[in-house]
């Protein structure tokens, strides 16, 4: 009750362009960061989040000053390429910083330290000192007003399996876990081309409008959408003959209605094995 609360407000706050940070070269670069570090696997999830909300924050933040700038002073305004540069030129700073906040949330003692967090950014060619990276923390901090502890898919994929299972639902626990985990990993870095199906699954058109694309905006950002998803997915791969009665359980526990699952499962199956074969 308190994920799905929370993803509901989630949802009814979203910023216009929720989602702008996770394209696939960005969740990437995050996901082998975390990997070469060892850090825990919610971390890299929480780390995207944090990422993309802050990103959206700054931008937002630094278009209104310009806004106000050029109410100001017409000669000094910031142009729309200084942004951009500005943006650019600390992105991989603030993608390490995000990392370090999630390492530092999550219950393994596996945070990343300064020293590290330095030794990688001089691998890349960049002078960063530890009082830049310390200033970098606090500006996302400071960007977000603290509330960096959200949750991730990965909690609501957790939590649902441990549901299913108190429910009474049969299921291969630890290789179905593993199973979810992949699927969620993929969902990250394919995620335009699995909700792009999507959205043409839902609207039975190949070419969906201005319109239809804005107001997709909350699907793309359900959590629990997304974990139904990836647990029916991963029941009709791992235990087929388990997966209507999975479904039927997931559309009473979350409310979510068996078409939606199913669609989602094919969309992501459909991803899986490149065929537009039913």
């Amino acid at each position: 009750i308190h994920l799905a609360t929370e993803n509901e407000q989630y949802l009814s706050e979203l910023p216009e362009h929720a989602g702008y940070f996770k394209e696939t070269r960005i969740v990437e670069f995050i996901f082998l960061l975390s990997e070469k570090w060892r850090l825990d696997q919610s971390t890299r999830y929480q780390a995207v989040e944090l990422l993309d909300r802050f990103m959206i924050k700054q931008v937002e933040q630094m278009c209104n000053d310009r806004g106000n700038a050029k109410g100001r002073d017409q000669g000094q305004r910031s142009s729309w390429s200084s942004v951009r540069d500005q943006i650019t030129n600390t992105f991989v700073l603030r993608l390490v910083s995000c990392v370090q906040l999630a390492s530092k949330l999550s219950l393994h003692y596996s945070r990343v330290t300064s020293d590290t967090a330095l030794k990688f950014l001089q691998s890349l060619k960049y002078s960063y000192t530890k009082q830049e990276l310390l200033e970098s923390e606090l500006a996302v901090l400071n960007t977000l007003h603290f509330h960096i502890n959200v949750s991730t898919p990965l909690a609501y994929v957790e939590l649902l399996l441990e549901v299913l299972g108190y429910n009474g639902c049969l299921l291969p626990a630890k290789p179905l876990h593993q199973l979810c985990v992949q699927l969620l990993d993929f969902c990250y870095l394919t995620r335009e081309t699995v909700y792009d199906t999507l959205l043409k699954i839902a609207i039975e058109n190949s070419t969906p409008s201005k319109l239809q694309i804005a107001k997709f905006l909350t699907v793309k950002e359900d959590f629990m959408l997304l974990a139904v998803g990836v647990i029916s997915t991963g029941v009709f791969i791992l235990s087929p003959g388990h997966w209507e009665q999975v479904v039927e359980h997931l559309n009473c526990i979350t409310g979510i209605s068996p078409q939606s699952i199913l669609e989602f499962s094919y969309a992501v199956v459909r991803r899986i094995v490149g065929s537009t074969t039913p």
